[in-house]
C-alpha cells in the first residue's frame, strides 16, 4: 500500500479573485504514524488512572475509614465483655503464671474470686427484684396519689373552688400525655439516626486506636518515622522477632505480653524499658537480633541499644527518638569555661554526653588508657580532649609520640617534656626509646622510700600500631616492633602496664583497625580504660573492649563509620556506668585545633615554662651541666626530683641511674648547687645560667692563654 500523502494549499501567486483556487500536491512515500486502536488507548488510560498514586490514596482512605468502624466494634465488644465477665482477671492470672510470678498469680486469682462472688450476689438480687420493684411501685403510686389529692384539697380551700381538688392529678396526666406525644414525634427519626450515631461512635473509637491494617494507613503513619514507643509497639516488636519460644509465650499470656514490660522511662533523647523474658528465652537471642528489633520498632539499627541489667532474664532496651543521634551535642566545657582547671587525683575529665543526655565525665587517676577504632572516626580528637583537660593540672608531665605526624599534637609544644612527631621508622625508634626512658623513671620511683608521692607522668603514643608493626632492629638485632619477648616497644609498654600505675606512670595509646598483629592481646588487656569508636566486625570489638563488655551488649561494630564520628563505647571503672552494664556509649565533644591551642595556652600560663624535646638524644658524650640547664628550661626553679626525672627521659643511658648524690656532685662548686625553697630541694634557673656563663668564660680565657 502506498504511503503517498496529498496536501491541499493555496498558491500565493494566485490573484485575489481566484483565491479560492487550491493546488493539489502529492508527496510520495511520506512516513505515517501507526494508528492505535481505540480500545488499546482506553485500556492504557484506565490502567494509568487505576495505578495513579492519588487513586491508591483514595482507595486506602475508603478502606481505612470503613475498617475503623469494624475495628472500633471489636474494641467496644472486647471492653464490654471484659466489664461483664472475669476475662480481664483471667488474662492477668495467666500472664503472671507465664512469668513465673506465683505470688502475683495468687493475688489475681483472689481478685477473680471476689469478682465472681459479687457477680453472683447481683444475679441473686435480680430474682427478687421484680417483686421488690412491684412493691415499690404500689407504695410509690399510693403515696403519689395521696400527695396529689392533699395538694388539691389545699388548692380548693385556698381558691374556695371544689374542682381544684383534681387539678394536680389533671396536670400530671397532661404532662404524661405530653411526654407520650414527644416520644411519638422523636421515635421515628431516632430509629433512623440512632444507628448512624452508633456507627460514628465506633468509627471514633477505631480511629483513636488506629484500628486498621498498616497498608490502609496514610504514608506518614505507614512509615512509622518518629512513631512514639508504646507498650503495644514493644510487645509486637518482640513477638515478631523470630524467636519461637518468645512468640508462643506472648500468645499464651492473657495480657498479650504487657506483663513483660517495666515502665517506659524517658532517658535523654530516647526512652528506656526493661523487658523480663519468659522462661525458655535467653537474653542473647534478643541481642543477636538487634537489627530486626530496631526495624520492628520503626528505628534504624544504630538507634536501638540492648544491654543486660542486673535482674535475671532481663534485657534493657534504649530506643532513640528518630534522628536524635544525628544531632550534634554542645561544645566542651573546656572551651566554654576558661577558668576550668584539672585535678589528676580527684577530678573527672568532661568527655561528652551519654545517650541519656547526661554529662559523661571520666576519672584518669592511675588508669592506663586504650582508644581504638577505624581510621578517620575521631580517635585522635577523643584522646586529645582527655590530654587537654589533664594539661590544666600543673603537676602532670607528658611524654608524647605522634606517629602520624600531621600536627594533631603540635599545640603541646611547650607543655610536653617530649613531643616526637612523624611516621617513619626513625620516629618509631625515638618513641620506643622515649617509652623505655619512662620505664627507667618508673623503676627509679619504685625504688623511692615508701609513701613517696610522685606527679603523674603520661606516656602517650598516638597511632601506636605503627610501633607494633615497625620492622626495624637495633644493633643487637632486637626488633623495635612485634610482640615477642625481645620486642623493645612491646616489652616497654608491658612493663609500664605491670608496675607503672602504682607510681603514677601511665600508658595512653591510640590505635586504629585493631588486629592481633598491630595490637597484641597482652597490651590491650593491660589498659584499665578501653574505648572504641566504630569498628568493622564483632571480633574487632572484642579486641577493643574485651569479651565481657561485648557479651554485655557493647557493640562498637554497630556504629556507623563516617556518621557516628566521635561516638565511643567505653568500658572503664573511671566512668559512671548504669548498674548491670559492662560499657557505656559516649558522644564526645569535638575540640578543633584552634580551641586546643587556646586551652594549651591556658595550661602553660598555670605553670613555669617547659622546654619540649623533639627527639631522644642517644649521644653518649654528654655535658651534664648543659643538660641540667636544658631540662630546667625557662622555669625559675625546679625540684631536684623533677630534674632527675627529666634527665632520665633526655638520655636513659647517661642519666637513667642518677640519684640526688650524682646531681649534687655535678653542681658542687659551680654556684648552682641545689637549695631549699618552701621546704623542698630545688635548682635555680638563674644560678645555672651564671654557672654556664662563668664556665664558658673560663674556658675561653684558657684557650686565649
Amino acid at each position: 500500500m502506498s504511503n503517498n500523502v496529498v496536501h491541499l494549499h493555496k498558491d500565493p501567486e494566485t490573484p485575489a479573485a481566484d483565491a479560492s483556487v487550491t493546488t493539489l500536491t502529492v508527496v510520495p512515500d511520506a512516513p505515517v504514524a501507526p494508528l492505535v486502536p481505540l480500545w488499546v488507548r482506553s485500556g492504557r488510560a484506565i490502567r494509568t488512572a487505576v495505578t495513579h498514586e492519588n487513586t491508591k490514596d483514595a482507595g486506602r482512605a475508603v478502606a481505612r475509614h470503613g475498617l475503623y468502624v469494624w475495628g472500633g466494634g471489636r474494641i467496644v465488644a472486647r471492653r464490654t465483655w471484659d466489664g461483664r465477665t472475669g476475662a480481664r482477671y483471667e488474662r492477668f492470672l495467666r500472664a503472671a503464671e507465664a512469668a513465673g510470678n506465683m505470688e502475683l498469680a495468687g493475688e489475681w486469682e483472689e481478685r477473680l474470686q471476689r469478682f465472681r462472688e459479687a457477680r453472683h450476689r447481683r444475679r441473686m438480687d435480680l430474682l427478687t427484684s421484680p417483686i421488690d420493684l412491684a412493691k415499690g411501685a404500689l407504695v410509690g403510686t399510693g403515696l403519689g396519689i395521696g400527695t396529689l389529692v392533699a395538694l388539691g384539697i389545699v388548692l380548693a380551700i385556698a381558691n374556695k373552688d371544689i374542682t381544684d381538688v383534681v387539678t394536680p392529678i389533671s396536670a400530671v396526666i397532661d404532662f404524661i400525655r405530653l411526654l407520650i406525644t414527644v416520644v411519638q414525634v422523636v421515635w421515628g427519626p431516632a430509629l433512623r439516626i440512632g444507628p448512624l450515631l452508633a456507627l460514628l461512635a465506633l468509627w471514633a473509637v477505631g480511629k483513636h486506636q488506629q484500628a486498621a491494617p498498616a497498608w490502609a494507613m496514610p504514608a506518614n503513619v505507614r512509615s512509622g518515622e518518629g512513631e512514639p514507643i508504646t507498650p503495644s509497639i514493644v510487645v509486637k516488636a518482640l513477638r515478631d522477632l523470630g524467636v519461637p519460644a518468645l512468640r508462643n509465650a506472648i500468645k499464651e499470656m492473657g495480657d498479650a505480653g504487657a506483663s513483660m514490660l517495666g515502665p517506659i522511662r524517658i532517658a535523654g533523647c530516647g526512652v528506656e524499658v526493661d523487658v523480663t523474658l519468659p522462661s525458655g528465652v535467653s537474653t542473647n537471642e534478643v541481642q543477636q537480633r538487634r537489627r530486626k528489633l530496631a526495624e520492628n520498632l520503626t528505628r534504624h539499627e544504630h538507634e536501638v541499644f540492648i544491654t543486660i541489667p542486673t535482674a535475671a532474664r532481663t534485657v534493657r532496651l534504649w530506643v532513640a527518638d528518630s534522628g536524635a543521634l544525628d544531632e550534634p551535642i554542645g561544645p566542651s566545657p573546656l572551651v566554654t569555661d576558661e577558668t576550668m582547671t584539672a585535678d589528676y587525683g580527684k577530678g573527672r575529665a568532661p568527655w561528652g554526653q551519654d545517650l541519656r543526655g547526661d554529662a559523661a565525665a571520666i576519672s584518669l587517676y592511675q588508669r592506663h588508657l586504650l582508644i581504638t577504632g577505624l581510621s578517620n572516626q575521631g580517635k585522635t580528637v577523643a584522646l586529645r580532649s582527655l590530654a587537654l583537660w589533664l594539661a590544666l593540672d600543673r603537676s602532670v608531665e607528658f611524654l608524647m609520640g605522634d606517629l602520624k605526624g600531621v600536627g594533631d599534637w603540635a599545640m603541646f609544644d611547650g607543655r610536653a617534656r617530649v613531643l616526637i612527631q612523624g611516621p617513619t621508622d626513625e620516629h618509631v625508634i625515638q618513641v620506643t626509646e622515649m617509652v623505655e626512658g619512662a620505664v627507667e623513671e618508673m623503676n627509679r620511683r619504685i625504688q623511692a622510700p615508701p609513701g613517696t608521692v610522685f606527679p603523674a607522668l603520661i606516656v602517650l603514643v598516638d597511632e601506636a600500631q605503627m610501633a607494633f608493626m615497625c620492622p626495624a632492629k637495633d644493633e643487637d638485632k632486637r626488633p623495635y616492633g612485634g610482640s615477642k619477648a625481645n620486642s623493645r616497644y612491646f616489652m616497654a609498654v608491658r612493663k609500664i602496664h605491670n608496675q607503672g600505675r602504682a607510681v603514677n606512670v601511665l600508658m595512653w595509646q591510640g590505635t586504629q583497625d585493631p588486629t592481633d598483629q598491630n595490637l597484641p592481646k597482652l597490651v590491650r588487656e593491660g589498659a584499665h580504660t578501653r574505648a572504641s569508636l566504630a569498628l568493622g566486625t564483632e571480633s574487632q570489638a572484642r579486641m577493643a573492649l574485651g569479651d565481657k563488655a561485648v557479651d554485655g551488649g557493647a557493640a562498637p561494630n554497630m556504629l556507623r563509620p563516617g556518621l557516628d564520628q566521635g561516638t565511643l563505647v567505653v568500658a572503664s571503672s573511671g566512668i559512671d556506668i548504669p548498674a548491670g552494664q559492662a560499657a557505656i556509649t559516649v558522644r564526645t565533644h569535638y575540640i578543633d585545633d584552634d580551641a586546643a591551642k587556646a586551652i594549651i595556652e591556658r595550661a602553660k600560663a598555670l605553670r613555669d615554662g617547659v622546654t619540649t624535646l623533639h627527639a631522644v638524644d642517644r649521644d653518649s658524650d654528654r655535658d651534664p651541666l648543659a643538660d641540667i640547664a636544658s631540662v630546667v628550661g625557662t622555669a625559675e626553679r625546679v625540684r631536684t626530683k623533677d630534674v632527675l626525672s627529666r634527665l632520665g627521659t633526655l638520655n636513659t643511658d647517661a642519666y637513667g641511674g642518677w640519684s640526688f648524690i650524682d646531681l649534687k656532685r655535678v653542681l658542687d662548686g659551680t654556684g648552682a648547687e641545689p637549695y631549699k625553697s618552701d621546704g623542698v630541694m630545688v635548682i635555680g634557673r638563674d644560678r645555672l645560667a651564671r654557672a654556664l656563663t662563668n664556665r664558658d668564660g673560663d674556658g675561653s680565657a684558657s684557650a686565649d692563654g
